[in-house]
């Protein structure tokens, strides 16, 4: 599974940032390397230099083989909290398509 990790130019993203998001994904997801073939997560802070709750997102896509690709977006007070939210409902959603695939 080929995980990508993008940031927009609010979010401090160095290598470090990448490699963490990286690892988790690649831990949280083991279990679908049959049927993922690539990740892409897009962190970004949507209201750039002003603090507001809730202004820091994430959206998690994964590309199924065979399938259209699924995206999920999160919400939150930090990039981190954002990146988790985001990664529980690529987990459920990922579920889900996969006991339908199992089903047919």
């Amino acid at each position: 599974m080929l995980v990508q990790i993008h940031t927009d130019k609010n979010i401090e993203g160095g290598s470090r940032f990448s490699e963490f998001f990286s690892n988790e994904i690649k831990n949280e997801l083991a279990r679908f390397d049959e049927i993922v073939t690539r990740i892409e997560v897009h962190v970004s802070d949507e209201n750039g230099n002003k603090s507001t709750p809730n202004d820091k997102k994430c959206v998690i896509e994964a590309r199924v083989e065979k399938k259209q690709p699924i995206a999920v977006t999160a919400t939150a007070d930090s990039p981190e909290k954002a990146f988790y939210e985001a990664l529980e409902k690529m987990q459920r959603v990922l579920d889900t398509t996969l006991d339908k695939i199992k089903e047919h």
